[in-house]
């Protein structure tokens, strides 16, 4: 297994538990529970994404990889 693997088990960890702060209930309307989730759940890619992505690239830059 490559190293980026466990880069994204960790940084998926990291980015669940910073996004259980957010207070999601007052940026949709009521009754919107699904589209609630959906958009919880695309953030929650797009960030594990970007942040693993970053420190992957900062690693091979710095040459640690």
């Amino acid at each position: 297994m490559s190293g980026k693997f466990y880069l994204y088990v960790v940084v998926t960890f990291i980015v669940i538990w910073a996004m259980d702060s957010l207070n999601i209930n007052g940026i949709f309307k009521k009754n919107r529970v699904y589209q609630a989730r959906i958009f919880y759940f695309l953030l929650a890619l797009a960030l594990i994404y970007l942040v693993t992505n970053f420190i992957y690239d900062i690693s091979l830059t710095v040459n640690i990889v």
